[in-house]
């Protein structure tokens, strides 16, 4: 641990104390004062440190392991130890979000309009060999699973995370891993209204081919008629 932890912690003494202790650690990490990898110090030791029943500090500890900063390992070798929380788990919950709030599959892929044309330019400068390549095999993929019936939104949603990955931006990339969810909803919706098939795994593919050939203004347009399908299906009925 590149840091102690022996004076990083305050004793609490208020109500909902184990939130304060949630936003203590999470104080610390931003700071820098506390890193993926490090272990916090015993149930016994934070009760110590912050003033608290033990009960207070596993209140906090659960809180911080489902929102992913946060692992318990058990065992000898076992302990509290801090993590990044992954874009998965990120996609996850703001997919159960959007699930619970009014909003419906067309706002979602409005916002899809934003934020996939908005990276693509930079996914066409800076895609490299491995992840063009990386595209067409997805392509290929979808190809097959066209012709045995098996074509699925994961599929189309795998391609889509892809391209923004191409950026090499991880403040992107993991803006486009957490919408995964949330673009899911929007792609199941829209293949109820109208299966996926063939035509949009075309157009998969003269999406890669135009950022193999760095076209911007043709993956933009091809972008832009790809996702006015999907924003058709799912109009709000009046």
């Amino acid at each position: 641990m590149a840091t102690s932890t022996e004076d990083l912690f305050v004793p609490v003494n208020v109500d909902r104390a184990s939130q304060v202790i949630v936003d203590q650690v999470k104080m610390l990490i931003r700071a820098g004062k506390l890193q993926p990898g490090d272990r916090l110090p015993s149930e016994r030791e934070l009760c110590q440190r912050f003033n608290v029943s033990r009960v207070t500090v596993r209140e906090a500890l659960r809180v911080l392991e489902t929102t992913g900063l946060l692992t318990i390992r058990v065992g000898s070798h076992g302990g509290a130890f801090l993590t990044s929380p992954s874009a998965e788990r990120l996609g996850v919950g703001l997919a159960d979000l959007i699930s619970l709030a009014p909003v419906t599959a067309h706002d979602v892929t409005e916002a899809r309009f934003i934020v996939e044309l908005g990276t693509l330019p930079l996914a066409v400068e800076r895609a490299t060999e491995e992840d063009i390549a990386a595209l067409f095999a997805m392509v290929g993929e979808s190809e097959e699973a066209v012709k045995a019936g098996q074509y699925n939104i994961e599929l189309s949603a795998a391609f889509h995370t892809r391209i923004a990955q191409c950026t090499h931006n991880p403040a992107i990339e993991m803006m486009m891993q957490s919408f995964n969810g949330p673009m899911r909803m929007s792609l199941e919706e829209s293949h109820t209204a109208a299966p996926m098939g063939e035509q949009g795994v075309a157009e998969h593919r003269k999406l890669a081919e135009a950022i193999q050939a760095r076209d911007v203004d043709a993956a933009v347009r091809l972008m832009t008629e790809h996702l006015k399908r999907t924003a058709a299906r799912v109009l709000p009925s009046s």
